[in-house]
């Protein structure tokens, strides 16, 4: 839900927002199951078809796949270690054998293949517009209510803890590997803990003095149309390509 996604003209934007939900919780429900190489290389080109769909700005999309493969190559190193199939390649004491290479392979297509398919139908979504798709889709309204206070007041929290950090280079805190460092930066994690109680505090009392009795009004509704109708045949298209790749066409 960053403002590079959220924000856009393209087909998935025009979308109703509860069918853009549905249909990437279906989608990463089977990708996430599926382990044959043929199924998740197809998930792959379907979440980069999506992203297409969708318009996505390149950048900040590559930027978040590199930030998700920078983790995923690190199995690339330890899973083909602990194989036991046939070694094909040695490096030293170090053996790296061929099911542990596939293994590494299919957390690498399935990984990126949900992260394609959530930035397109789930990114592609504003934060008001997410709570309101979630309050039609019967979420709830202690978690929807947890969700956007949490997003509305991520940067604040930001702000406190960049206010609380300066305060300490102010006073000459230079950190380092010792105790005191511990000891001084689990004093900055409490003052944000107390910090943010008593701004908690504040803001409900003048909700509360607004009239908030705990539920936020929908004056909105939101309707289906046909490109919702066709989005549905769409994913059930691909989620039944992937099931016929995964559990039906033989190995």
């Amino acid at each position: 839900m960053h403002v590079d996604f959220a924000y856009g003209n393209s087909m998935i934007h025009a979308l109703d927002a509860r069918a853009r939900i549905l249909a990437a919780v279906a989608l990463a429900a089977v990708l996430a199951v599926a382990d044959r190489l043929p199924a998740l290389a197809f998930g792959l080109i379907a979440g980069a078809f999506l992203a297409a769909l969708a318009e996505l700005n390149l950048r900040p999309l590559l930027r978040r796949l590199l930030i998700v493969n920078i983790f995923i190559a690190m199995l690339w190193v330890l899973l083909p270690l602990g194989g036991r199939e046939e070694i094909v390649a040695a490096l030293g004491p170090f053996a790296f054998h061929r099911d542990g290479l596939w293994l590494a392979l299919a957390v690498t297509l399935k990984s990126n293949a949900i992260v394609l398919v959530t930035i397109a139908l789930l990114g592609t979504i504003d934060v008001a517009t997410m709570g309101h798709a979630l309050h039609h889709l019967k979420a709830p309204s202690k978690l929807i209510h947890l969700f956007l206070f949490t997003v509305r007041y991520f940067d604040v929290l930001k702000h406190e803890y960049e206010r609380l950090r300066n305060a300490m280079r102010i006073r000459g805190f230079t950190p380092r590997l010792d105790r005191r460092t511990c000891r001084t930066f689990g004093y900055l994690v409490g003052m944000l803990l107390v910090n943010s109680l008593d701004r908690s505090e504040r803001v409900m009392k003048a909700m509360k003095c607004r009239g908030f009795t705990g539920r936020f009004y929908v004056f909105r509704h939101m309707a289906c149309t046909r490109h919702d109708v066709m989005l549905a045949g769409g994913v059930l298209l691909l989620l039944c390509t992937i099931g016929w790749l995964e559990w039906i066409v033989p190995l």
